[in-house]
């Protein structure tokens, strides 16, 4: 397939994640590149390990837009952490926010981080779901280059090198199979241990969000375990938006 050369028609996903099963991240980042080119965006929440995929991508695709959800609750080590990476790597950032402020949803919603389950839901969605949404809209997004882990989560550990969401735009994952241990490998043969990890990290934050609903962890808990007040492992950027969606992603003509 010749660079840039995906059109509307379907690309068969098992095929794929056959092909690329043995590819390193930076192989899987080069495919992505040739085969999708236009409309091809990276996100990162600048999270615990976030530097990896920032270090990765933008050597090979300097320039190419980053996409972070800004929820308005994000710990000050994270914004100061997302300035510093911003400058140090020369990041095309694009911060996108809910049209509706902390102050005004929880005047009219409460604090929805503590109202269990549902409540945790519909706080995904307004403060994260939504502005991501626009982001592909307004951005034209046809693919979206992930850092999703399967160690992470159920959900995740069930994903494919690329999957397809229900309104066409592919989402590549190059650090799938990677563990923390290959994080920290790569940050130390990179010599950027020093800096590498967001500073929450070594305070016990192994996975981290917002600053209402994320914990340190402690021995032999999950690193998304401190997320969410353990309630949830997932904010709902990554999930299936549909049935639909969901059956598509153990279809072969894809």
């Amino acid at each position: 397939m010749t660079a840039g050369a995906v059109t509307s028609r379907k690309l068969d996903l098992d095929a794929i994640d056959r092909q690329l099963a043995d590819q390193s991240a930076n192989e899987v980042i080069r495919w992505a590149a040739d085969t999708f080119r236009e409309g091809l965006v990276m996100t990162s929440s600048f999270g615990a390990e976030a530097t990896l995929m920032l270090h990765l991508v933008n050597q090979i695709l300097p320039g190419i837009p980053v996409i972070t959800i800004d929820t308005g609750y994000f710990f000050p080590e994270t914004y100061r952490f997302m300035e510093e990476m911003k400058n140090r790597f020369h990041l095309n950032l694009k911060v996108y926010q809910s049209p509706i402020s902390p102050a005004r949803m929880e005047a009219l919603e409460g604090k929805l981080w503590e109202a269990g389950s549902e409540g945790i839901t519909r706080y995904n969605q307004i403060r994260k779901v939504e502005p991501m949404e626009r982001a592909i809209r307004e951005l034209g997004v046809k693919s979206w280059l992930a850092g999703l882990r399967a160690d992470q989560t159920q959900f995740r550990s069930s994903l494919r090198r690329v999957e397809v969401r229900s309104d066409g735009v592919y989402k590549i994952h190059p650090i799938l199979k990677w563990t923390t241990r290959d994080i920290y490998e790569y940050f130390k043969k990179h010599d950027m241990l020093e800096w590498a990890y967001n500073p929450l990290y070594h305070q016990g934050y192994a996975s981290i969000g917002d600053v209402h609903s994320t914990l340190p962890i402690t021995a032999g808990m999950n690193a998304r375990d401190g997320r969410f007040l353990g309630l949830k492992q997932e904010c709902g950027l990554h999930l299936p938006a549909s049935n639909e969606e969901e059956s598509s992603r153990t279809g072969s003509d894809l």
